[in-house]
């Protein structure tokens, strides 16, 4: 029953709040939940406090024993959404395949249908010399395990 509550009230704040998309919506057996969400902008604790709020002020203490936690979806998560992928055009990912292999480029395109456009390098030795080959793969989300984005400093 609170999971249907909890549903509708992050749905309504979603759809007031439309600069923020859900990337997920955790409930444990014993009524922990878990929100995740982000934005193309970015997310800060004031937003996790603001939903958190929403979502405490539509549920009632004295019927539900819940617990509940909102934050941003980890730089280092893997991605759950496709909203995600559209977010990070121009970053450099880190992708695994199904077949367990792992490819590492620049993201430079993401369509729902199509898939992931990623640009790879490759050093090739072409004679004497070593060549830095530029090389784009696209890839249907079907063939992909996970996708996160690899940080740089």
């Amino acid at each position: 029953m609170i999971y249907k509550k909890v549903q509708l009230l992050v749905e309504n704040y979603l759809s007031e709040n439309e600069k923020f998309f859900l990337v997920s919506l955790n409930f444990s057996s014993s009524n922990h939940i878990e929100v995740l969400i982000d934005s193309f902008s970015g997310i800060n604790i004031s937003d996790c406090i603001t939903l958190n709020r929403y979502i405490e002020n539509g549920l009632n203490r004295d019927e539900e024993d819940f617990s509940l936690k909102v934050s941003s979806a980890g730089l280092t998560e893997p991605f759950k959404v496709f909203k995600q992928y559209e977010k990070n055009i121009g970053k450099k990912v880190k992708v695994q395949l199904n077949n367990g292999n792992v490819l590492t480029g620049k993201m430079v395109g993401a369509d729902s249908k199509k898939g992931l456009l990623l640009e790879i390098k490759k050093r090739e030795k072409i004679g004497k010399q070593k060549l830095v080959i530029k090389e784009s793969l696209n890839i249907n989300f079907k063939e992909i395990s996970k996708t996160s984005i690899i940080l740089s400093f």
